[in-house]
This record gives C-alpha cells, structure tokens and sequence, in this order.
C-alpha cells in the first residue's frame, strides 16, 4: 500500500500530524509492503528534517499515493481525484461552511473516511485526539479567567513545551476560590478533569457542587443524565433513548448557571439535543458564568453553547460575548462573557498529541486498510463512496444538495 502524508492547507495552518517520525519507521520495518511518502511542510511539530532523519523520502506530488492521511480539512484546491482520504472533514453534522467541501469531494470520486467515524463493531471510536483537545481547553479555559479576574496569571498552554511542564507550573499558582462546571464523559472531558485534579481543585458531586460553599478551587463533572432530563413528564433518563432522541429531553443545567465562574464544555453534541441555556437566558442577572472555554465548539445557533459565534484561534484564542446584544465583542470587558472557543487545541500540545493519535491509528486503522482485520470499521466511516454519500451518511443528502 501506498500511503502519502499530507501537507496540512487548512488556514491557520495545523502542526500536528497523523505519523509521526519513528512510527513512519517502525511501520516500514514491520511491514514491507507499505510505501510511506510525505508532503514537505514548514508547519509540522515534526520537521521534515526529522522524517528524512528516520528513513522517509520527501515528495511534493503524492498523484501515485492511494491513502492519503491528513489531519484538518483538506482545501478544496488542493484534492487529488479518485483518492482515499484521512481527515476531520467536519461534515458529519451537517456544518454549513464545509458543504462545498463535500459536494468537492464527491464529484472528484473521493473515498472519505473521516477520522470520527471510525468505530468499532460496537459503534466505539477507535481514534481521536479528544484527551488532548480536553487537557488544552480545560488549561487554556484557566488562562482566560485568570486574564479576566487577575487573580492568578497563567501563560496560554501553547507557551509550554509539553503536558508535563504545564502541571508543573500548576504548582506554582495560587488558585482563587472558584466554582468550575465540567460538561462531558468522554475523552475530551476527561482530559479536561485531568488538568483540574492536576492543578489541585477538589472533585464535587454535582449535588455537592450546587450546596458547596466551602473555600478554594473547586469543580464538579457531569454526565447526560446531569444536564438534561425527559421532556415527558414523570418519565426518567434512559442513556438509549436520549442518545437515540435528544429532542425528547430538555435542559436541567440553569442551576449551574447560578454558582459556576468557569463552564468547561467537553460534550460530543447531536443537533436535535437542547442547548444547555439559551441567548436570553444568558442576560439574567443571576447568570454567575464569567467564563466559557468550549472545547465542543460547534457553531451557533447549531450549537449547545449559543455564545459560541465563531471558533477563535490560538493565536487570539478568546473574544467577548455581550449577552445583551449577542454579539462578539472585545474580551476581559465588564459584563460581558469571556469565550475560549478554539477548535484546534491539541495544536497546543502537538507532539503529544500527534503521537498518541499515531499509536491509535497504528493499533486500530491501520490493519483494516492493510487488510490484516475486516469488521466493516472502512465501510462505516467512508462518508463518500464512488461519487456518492457512503451507505451509512445518506442522511447527508438534502444537506449535499443545497445551495
């Protein structure tokens, strides 16, 4: 098989990459009948100087590839026809700015697996760099209310050169009393609780965390069953139905809204589910949130966060939300809501993250394309499939076909 590693074109340009050096080169010894070429590129965490140094060859045109592994959105002027393609396509939910995008990838007879669909027969994600998206969010969503209150100063997780020097500098910080409100069960909001319980704030249980008003730096994790509850009355949370319904349940989150200073935001959202507050719930006066880093991030108004107007970037990682006008305005401003809404943090950390991604592919991806295991796992993630929707991503069809 031959495989080539792109060069990411997506602007801003992302660092991280799907294999990293010595796992190009474990993967060559192991199997010889793969051909690794990569794209040269100014931007990798890992340089090419680095690829060259463990065996790879470096090549602009991959026309002769027949895998094509990337990590973003691969620009549309940039698609090889008549390929099989690797990246975050971010068109699964039906993400109006990546239409055409998709309507490209079909008529150049593209197969795209998109990273987030790759499951296991149990419908498991196999890959993600959801741990590390959740570590930054969470550090970076510390940085911001540090900015705002300044009662504590803690440089962007960009500035550290891995995960372990920034849980060193945690050490080092004299938390406020503060009140901080984690969404999620998954690896992003893990990885967010790592941060916390690395920083030293005190796990509570949501019941705790609502009564708590005991001094220091406290937070609280919460699942579904936490946040929404049946819209039918006198019916209980059921996982099944909800994940299979969300439009059956409505938000239960308003009382965080009233103790929480910092909403980490680590849920995988579908959207039929409730936002967990609205525009106009934001404007209350009891409304305590002062900061939102939403590592979710999906775009209002499709969106569980309806202050999330835009992805912003690492390089101006937060902005402003005036909830009496709901619109951007300059961060760190009076009465108004900060947001860290990145949508590339493991960018931050993109050695670590790049290499546990690759270990991730290499273990479970990789063997079904070398066909060494067949569950199916290419079939359910091809979204496209000769210039066509995939079998399982029909439901994209009106969203295909619209202007």
């Amino acid at each position: 098989m031959k495989i080539g590693i792109i060069r990411e074109g997506k602007v801003p340009p992302d660092s991280r990459v799907p294999l990293s050096p010595n796992q190009c080169k474990e993967l060559l010894a192991k199997f010889p009948q793969l051909d690794i070429l990569v794209q040269p590129s100014p931007n990798r965490c890992f340089k090419d100087e680095e690829y060259e140094a463990a065996g790879l060859q470096l090549q602009e045109d991959l026309s002769d590839r027949e895998l094509l592994l990337g990590v973003k959105e691969v620009p549309i002027n940039q698609l090889i026809p008549n390929k099989k393609y690797c990246f975050f396509s971010h068109t699964i939910k039906e993400q109006p700015y990546n239409r055409k995008l998709l309507q490209a990838i079909i008529a150049k007879n593209i197969q795209l697996l998109d990273y987030e669909v790759l499951t296991d027969e149990s419908g498991k994600r196999v890959i993600a760099f959801g741990r590390f998206a959740g570590i930054a969010g969470a550090h970076n969503g510390l940085m911001t209310y540090g900015n705002r209150t300044k009662a504590y100063d803690l440089p962007q997780m960009i500035k550290f050169k891995d995960m372990a020097e920034a849980t060193a500098y945690y050490k080092t910080v004299n938390w406020p009393s503060m009140k901080v409100v984690l969404t999620g069960a998954g690896r992003v909001a893990n990885g967010a609780a790592e941060v916390l319980e690395n920083a030293g704030f005190q796990r509570l249980s949501p019941q705790e965390f609502l009564n708590n008003a005991s001094e220091g730096p406290v937070f609280t994790q919460l699942a579904c069953e936490d946040y929404v509850a049946p819209k039918a009355e006198g019916a209980n949370y059921d996982q099944s139905e909800f994940f299979a319904h969300p439009e059956r349940y409505t938000s239960i989150f308003d009382p965080y809204t009233k103790v929480a200073d910092l909403m980490i935001n680590g849920i995988y959202w579908d959207n039929r589910a409730p936002q967990f507050f609205t525009a106009e719930e934001m404007k209350a006066k009891d409304f305590k949130i002062q900061v939102i880093a939403d590592v979710t991030c999906d775009i209002a108004p499709a969106a569980s966060i309806p202050s999330t107007l835009y992805a912003s970037t690492i390089a101006e990682p937060v902005f402003g939300y005036d909830p009496k006008q709901a619109k951007a305005v300059a961060p760190y401003a009076p009465e108004t809501i900060d947001m860290m809404t990145i949508d590339n943090l493991p960018n931050e950390l993109p050695r670590d993250a790049s290499m546990s991604f690759g270990e991730q592919f290499i273990a479970s991806v990789l063997p079904e394309f070398l066909g060494l295991k067949d569950t199916k796992m290419i079939e359910r993630a091809s979204v496209t499939l000769n210039g066509q929707l995939g079998p399982h991503f029909q439901y994209l069809t009106n969203y295909l076909n619209a202007e």
